[in-house]
């Protein structure tokens, strides 16, 4: 993995059942679950997953960038004018925070550090 490069890109969507069997049986796609309200994917040419949302889609993708440092990370946006929107925290298998860009784009970076 490389800093900096976009490594994840996240979905989200309200019937996670009902999105395994769509991408599953157009694309082949093949997925994990983690709980009920989050499943990865895998063969898709980038891994992803799909988050459990029972609200409105304004924003239906998360890009996420990996970093080893993940606290120099969220100082490098901070200081280059990004807003963070979620402070760190722990997932299953690493840690990220979200941040939005001076576009109002919101992006995260995880590290598994």
């Amino acid at each position: 993995m490389n800093n900096n490069h976009i490594n994840y890109i996240e979905f989200k969507a309200a019937d996670l059942e009902v999105i395994k069997e769509f991408y599953n049986k157009c694309f082949g796609w093949t997925f994990t679950d983690y709980g009920p309200d989050y499943i990865s994917f895998e063969n898709s040419g980038l891994s992803g997953g799909f988050e459990r949302n029972d609200q409105a889609i304004l924003n239906g993708a998360l890009v996420v960038l990996y970093h080893d440092a993940l606290e120099s990370a969220l100082e490098d946006v901070k200081s280059a004018g990004g807003r963070i929107v979620k402070d760190i925290f722990s997932f299953p298998g690493g840690r990220r925070f979200h941040f939005k860009d001076p576009a109002g784009n919101e992006l995260a970076i995880w590290s598994d550090n």
